[in-house]
């Protein structure tokens, strides 16, 4: 117990250290464009050889999200991570545009000429990459689903018992940046003492999340929008999937991410599940060594 406050030190000084060694490493290994594609643009970076691996972010940030992955898994794979659209670099929605993130992915693949990969997604980006096994499983290789969530959970055929304190989390962030901004936002949604809050263990991943906050331009939250999931009740179809899932999940992960995680293995026959001691729900960053190893053990297993 005596070197706790040193390990929490050097938690905070270490992360951010990487996150910077990889950003310069990202100028030499890597590269970055836009791909015009479905009536927008969308901002990618591919770096490495090898089985194509898709990293998508989740909300309230942008590619960013795996700073940690992108440099280390490009010695193994082809890693492409992205902004989704409204998101990031990639351009900001129309609003009077209907659209589907999975669509823009799909097409994403087929500017760059990747014909099949591992779909990787946290949070949000978990969303997208089921509706990419659904409506694309010739597209993916397995999916890799973080902190899991999946279009229909929360509602009375699939009751999730904590969806309805998030979604409260989420709209009440929603009225404070409307009312106060990008940064109050940021802060009520990681600092709060509630569920969200709570779900950020690690200090340097928490001033991550801030840093991209204050940067979001939050468009989905301050203006309607015709996005449309590929499958609303994406849950009604999970025994559809075929294709490996590893479902991973954290100590401290949301409860309604843990409590999605079990409705995915239950319905997957493919499923495996996984948790990361210690991590939350952004346990890509809190714990990127052991994630990484999951990954690249799980991905190794399929050839």
């Amino acid at each position: 117990m005596k070197n706790k406050p040193f390990v929490l030190i050097a938690a905070m000084i270490s992360l951010p250290f990487l996150l910077v060694a990889q950003s310069k490493a990202l100028q030499k290994n890597a590269y970055s464009g836009y791909a015009a594609v479905n009536n927008t643009k969308l901002y990618y970076e591919i770096s490495g050889k090898g089985e194509p691996l898709v990293l998508i972010h989740g909300s309230f940030g942008d590619n960013r999200f795996w700073d940690t992955q992108f440099t280390v898994l490009s010695k193994k794979y082809k890693v492409i991570r992205y902004d989704i659209r409204g998101f990031g670099k990639s351009a900001l929605p129309d609003s009077n545009e209907v659209y589907k993130d999975c669509d823009d992915l799909k097409s994403l693949m087929d500017f760059l000429g990747i014909q099949k990969a591992h779909i990787c997604g946290l949070s949000l980006g978990s969303i997208i990459a089921v509706d990419m096994g659904l409506a694309y499983p010739d597209k993916c290789s397995s999916l890799i689903l973080c902190g899991p969530r999946v279009a229909g959970d929360g509602t009375e055929e699939y009751k999730t018992p904590t969806a309805d304190s998030v979604r409260a989390i989420i709209a009440k962030t929603t009225e404070i940046v409307k009312n106060q901004g990008a940064k109050a936002a940021t802060d009520y949604l990681w600092a709060g003492d509630h569920a969200m809050g709570r779900a950020l263990v690690v200090p340097a991943t928490r001033q991550n999340m801030f840093k991209m906050g204050y940067e979001y331009s939050w468009w989905r939250y301050l203006h309607t929008s015709k996005r449309t999931q590929a499958f609303p009740m994406a849950l009604r179809n999970l025994k559809d999937i075929k294709i490996p899932v590893l479902i991973v999940t954290a100590e401290f992960d949301l409860q309604l991410c843990k409590e999605v995680a079990a409705i995915i293995l239950k319905e997957i026959p493919t499923a495996k599940l996984i948790s990361i001691k210690g991590a939350g729900h952004i346990m890509n960053m809190d714990k990127p060594e052991e994630f990484n190893k999951a990954v690249a053990e799980f991905i190794d297993k399929r050839k």
